[in-house]
């Protein structure tokens, strides 16, 4: 807990002295996770989508110079559930046969201290709507107080998937899905 305190704290410090200049980092995949929940009766189903590609760049001094774009491989999501797997890849849900991807485009970054939004456009089943993803950034642990060569950032939001079309089992499964994301990033270059 102490690590993780005085990690955000030395963020804190180190955003004031930050680059003047965007940074674009890499996604290390074996080290991000890209998780979902959703209401399923009184249980929750989890899962996990990975990443299939990720261009990240970061500008503390000027929001507008940061940007994320990200394809998520649909076809490749995995569940809690056995049964709801197969069912979120199917045609009633993902329908990952005909859209085996899902992407997110960032449009405008609002970045503090240590949180940040960050609002976007979400395609899923060939259907794109706005959402928005809070989010936390650090250092990661390790690095040196001003060190920005590598990057923690938790985000979280949510979707209702019928507004993609993913309509399926809506008797049995919750329509709001909550998104968790975990990239670790490293400076590009």
């Amino acid at each position: 807990m102490f690590r993780f305190l005085a990690s955000a704290l030395s963020f804190v410090i180190w955003s004031g002295a930050a680059q003047a200049e965007p940074v674009s980092y890499r996604l290390d995949p074996a080290r991000s996770v890209v998780g979902y929940e959703v209401g399923f009766g009184q249980d929750l189903i989890k899962g996990r989508i990975p990443v299939r590609s990720a261009d990240v760049t970061l500008d503390f001094r000027s929001n507008s110079n940061s940007s994320v774009s990200v394809t998520l491989n649909a076809a490749g999501a995995t569940s809690s559930f056995p049964f709801a797997e197969q069912a979120l890849k199917g045609p009633k849900v993902l329908a990952t046969g005909q859209f085996p991807t899902m992407t997110f485009r960032s449009s405008a970054f609002r970045i503090g201290t240590t949180t940040a939004q960050v609002d976007g456009q979400v395609t899923i089943r060939g259907v794109t709507r706005p959402v928005r993803l809070d989010a936390q950034v650090f250092r990661q642990q390790g690095t040196d107080p001003g060190d920005l060569s590598k990057m923690s950032v938790h985000l979280t939001g949510a979707v209702n998937r019928s507004e993609f079309g993913a309509t399926g089992w809506n008797d049995m499964v919750a329509d709001r899905v909550v998104i968790s994301i975990v990239a670790r990033l490293d400076r590009a270059g």
